[in-house]
């Protein structure tokens, strides 16, 4: 872990090697999350170690959930569907993969129950809208107090309260699929009355995020049954029940950064990424099809990438991202090798994340020399008719530093501000990239 202000990347030039990834925050949080509600003890193995996931570790004890650590997994001894306590002030830093479900599960619960609940972060996360999924809640009547500015966190939940699941429970798609999500983790709990219908406003974007909760929801025991990406039906009388262990896969998102590399640096010899392939449920595994667009020679097994450098320069392309959001920002930096222009479309989302992440991402691309434009939902980036040394600010967003770190292949020398924020999903990224 870095605690320096920065850290200075000399030019670099290539790569080769083998390296494991972490394990996947969205998986990571969502199992927390189930296996905390579920009864009886789950076992997680592989589990991300990071910022995100230790406020939703720490949430689950506060709520009363049991967590034991040994070399080889965690064990979450689980709330069978019922709050241990009924107040808790819970600080869940910058994580929307713990703010929006816990928002949701606790409401829920609450409702049902009885308690209060407050839910706070960072002055980001304070930033960052939670108004859509607060107008789900509060159709089912139940009670959601603004602690700050109405729409955003911090916010309360308490009960009692009847829930009212008999009609359809509305909720909007294109601002961030985590609202559905969090619907979709939270509702089981209020099934006993019959089955819950949850129809989505306007066009859900990133709908492999909505894959990964689907097929987790199933690992715990509860299918899902979907018609299109419109309506969604939840079991009347759904419990969750533990799978007994649970595999975490590594981090597709993060296999973006080496799969870039890979195509920019590997010239000689490929770089192996294990943790993630061709099995994955995870839908920023896609990012393989980009990469091999720009030119790069990828080659996947069911739980390991291997990538070296094709085409050189890489190919410009014209993507919509809709499906990749993360993982597209590594393709803005990836656009910086490439001959002619890259266009990055439907990557609205980006601007509700971390930080501004189109504002953010043009701002320093530009630092090292490209031409770029900025649009609503579009990034359009020409590679620098020359190199500029350049010091990268991140925001405090972990995905800057790590896409940035990738413009040391420029020939000149980067410096990334504050490269401890990558703790929030890969604590030891500079060390697997300089390994």
């Amino acid at each position: 872990m870095y605690s320096l202000p920065f850290l200075d990347l000399p030019p670099l030039q290539s790569a080769a090697g083998t390296m494991r990834l972490p394990g996947s925050k969205s998986i990571s949080n969502r199992v927390l999350l189930l296996a905390g509600l579920a009864a009886g003890e789950t076992v997680v193995r592989d589990l991300l170690d990071s910022d995100d996931t230790r406020v939703m570790l720490d949430a689950l004890r506060a709520l009363g959930c049991g967590i034991e650590h040994d070399d080889a997994a965690l064990r979450v001894r689980g709330l069978g569907g019922r709050a241990a306590t009924r107040e808790a002030k819970l600080f869940l830093g910058n994580a929307g993969t713990a703010m929006r479900p816990l928002a949701a599960a606790l409401a829920v619960l609450a409702a049902r129950d009885g308690g209060r609940f407050e839910l706070s972060g960072v002055a980001r996360m304070h930033e960052r809208p939670i108004g859509d999924l607060v107008d789900a809640l509060r159709a089912l009547v139940c009670a959601v107090d603004d602690l700050g500015q109405p729409g955003y966190p911090p916010l309360a939940v308490r009960g009692p309260a009847v829930l009212n699941t008999a009609r359809p429970i509305r909720v909007r798609g294109d601002v961030s699929s985590q609202f559905l999500t969090a619907l979709l983790l939270a509702l089981p709990l209020a099934s006993d009355g019959g089955a819950i219908v949850i129809e989505v406003d306007g066009e859900l974007i990133s709908k492999p995020y909505v894959e990964i909760t689907l097929a987790l929801l199933a690992r715990f025991g509860i299918t899902v049954q979907r018609e299109h990406w419109r309506r969604f039906t939840i079991p009347a009388g759904s419990r969750y029940r533990t799978p007994g262990v649970v595999h975490v896969e590594g981090d597709a998102s993060s296999a973006s950064y080496f799969v870039a590399l890979g195509a920019i640096a590997a010239a000689d010899n490929p770089l192996r990424i294990e943790g993630v392939g061709h099995d994955s449920i995870q839908g920023d595994i896609g990012f393989v099809d980009a990469a091999r667009a720009m030119g790069a020679q990828v080659r996947t097994e069911a739980n390991a990438i291997e990538v070296r450098r094709g085409a050189w320069p890489l190919q410009a392309i014209t993507l919509d991202c809709n499906h990749i959001p993360d993982a597209a920002m590594t393709l803005a930096v990836m656009a910086l090798y490439a001959h002619g222009a890259t266009t990055l479309t439907n990557i609205a989302s980006w601007r509700v994340k971390e930080t501004d992440r189109l504002a953010a991402m043009a701002a320093e691309l530009r630092k090292l020399g490209a031409a770029v434009d900025e649009g609503p939902d579009w990034l359009r980036i020409a590679p620098p008719a020359a190199w500029r040394a350049a010091s990268i600010r991140t925001y405090d967003d972990h995905r800057m530093a790590m896409c940035g770190s990738l413009a040391a292949f420029g020939g000149v020398q980067v410096r990334i501000e504050d490269p401890k924020c990558v703790a929030k999903t890969f604590p030891d990224y500079f060390e697997a990239l300089f390994g």
